[in-house]
């Protein structure tokens, strides 16, 4: 053969190759309003792939490496769908065992055999190629596979801690990777809910690795990160900044239904801002907000009015209240009362980790170590402003002098999945 045809069959290599990557980046960043047209579309794409993939020579795929090659460009291909596929999965094992130094066809056969619902086999291929060398993609695709296996489990938390772990391992390979900064954000996030919904450091800790993740320009057209950037903010009632990114990811996927969660947050805002400003000057609350100031509380807490609290977590601090009002709304983490103290100033309560019925309107409480903000921000033409105070265990509160039966309480679940 000659240097010139060997040099356009080296092309053609180079080529499909060019091809398979962009068949990928448009699985990863077209979201169409109606999925069937990217189904069409990837399949059209995928077709054209196949087509130049086989105009290489027969004589370009004997050698092993050449051959490994071929199938596993093959199986890659074929494994773009949402769908399992055999015929993925067997040239991307053929793929292995001609050149087991083939990472991202073992990230790939990994993947195919997950669809397929072995999840056992799919972590033992992930496993197997990291035995050969680390790898940051297949450190992600074993993080992610791993929360999905703690499901349920009775070491589900050491499990997610593992996740965390070969997260921060893809991290250590290429800081700069924001894949690997996505992996782990979701990883605390499922952390955090796994353990009980107590230790901040693990939601905040979830919060600054989907920033860094978003430094990466490859990662802006990810419309699941600003959705679990946003879901993160929406439970730390950082709510301008959720609706922000709920937004920007219906923008980039409309599948995603992430414009129902703006719908959702923005009625729930509407809601508050019209009871608190309906309440603001009732006369009845001076009768009512009279009887508050003769609640004992135990000693080591110290009783203040709302308007005093400090901003983030009062410490050894309680504050009384009756609520005037339970919202009634779909869908959200917390429970949200309007509340108001002796002093006649209303503010809003969010519960987490509590059933419904503990909190009825009309009850007394007295919420301790209260976490306090003063919200106060504009969204689209919208001035929101009131006090909000958030409890987040069932040990916060009293109910009418009592405290609420332990066996009133539950625990948030929020899972950040992955589908291969």
């Amino acid at each position: 053969m000659s240097s010139a045809s060997r040099v356009d069959d080296q092309d053609m290599v180079a080529r499909a190759v060019l091809a398979t990557d962009n068949l990928y980046l448009l699985r990863d960043t077209y979201f169409p309003e109606n999925p069937d047209e990217k189904i069409s579309k990837l399949r059209r794409e995928a077709d054209l792939a196949l087509k130049l993939l086989d105009s290489i020579p027969s004589e370009e795929r004997r050698l092993t490496m050449q051959r490994a090659t071929y199938e596993y460009l093959r199986g890659k291909i074929l494994d773009v769908f949402p769908d399992y596929r055999k015929e993925a999965e067997d040239h991307l094992s053929k793929a292995v065992k001609l050149n087991p130094s083939l990472f991202d066809a073992w990230c790939c056969l990994g993947n195919c055999i997950w669809k397929k619902g072995d999840l056992i086999s799919a972590k033992n291929c992930f496993t197997l190629a990291l035995s050969k060398g680390p790898d940051k993609r297949i450190l992600c695709q074993l993080s992610m596979l791993e929360r999905v296996l703690a499901q349920g489990k009775e070491n589900e938390a050491k499990i997610v801690e593992e996740s965390i772990q070969h997260a921060k391992e893809a991290v250590a390979l290429d800081v700069k990777e924001g894949n690997s900064w996505y992996c782990l954000g979701n990883a605390c996030l499922t952390s955090f809910f796994v353990t009980g919904s107590w230790d901040y450091d693990k939601l905040m800790q979830s919060l600054k690795a989907y920033q860094n993740a978003e430094k990466d320009e490859r990662m802006k057209s990810n419309p699941d990160l600003y959705f679990n950037s946003a879901t993160v903010n929406k439970y730390l009632e950082n709510y301008e900044r959720a609706l922000s990114g709920f937004e920007a990811a219906a923008l980039k996927d409309p599948g995603l239904n992430a414009t129902k969660e703006v719908e959702k947050l923005v009625n729930l805002l509407d809601n508050l801002d019209y009871l608190l400003k309906g309440q603001g000057k009732a006369k009845r609350l001076d009768s009512l907000a009279s009887s508050l100031g003769a609640v004992k509380l135990n000693s080591s807490y110290k009783r203040i009015a709302v308007e005093h609290l400090l901003e983030g977590l009062n410490k050894a601090v309680a504050i009384v209240g009756r609520v005037l009002f339970f919202i009634k709304q779909e869908g959200l983490a917390a429970l949200y009362y309007i509340v108001y103290d002796s002093s006649r100033a209303l503010f809003v309560l969010s519960v987490y980790g509590i059933h419904p019925n503990v909190i009825k309107e009309g009850d007394q409480l007295t919420i301790m170590d209260p976490n306090y903000r003063n919200v106060d921000y504009k969204w689209k033409g919208k001035h929101y402003q009131f006090k909000s105070v958030r409890v987040d265990f069932l040990e916060q509160v009293l109910v009418n002098g009592k405290a609420p039966s332990p066996n009133r309480a539950y625990r948030s679940r929020i899972y950040a999945q992955h589908k291969p």
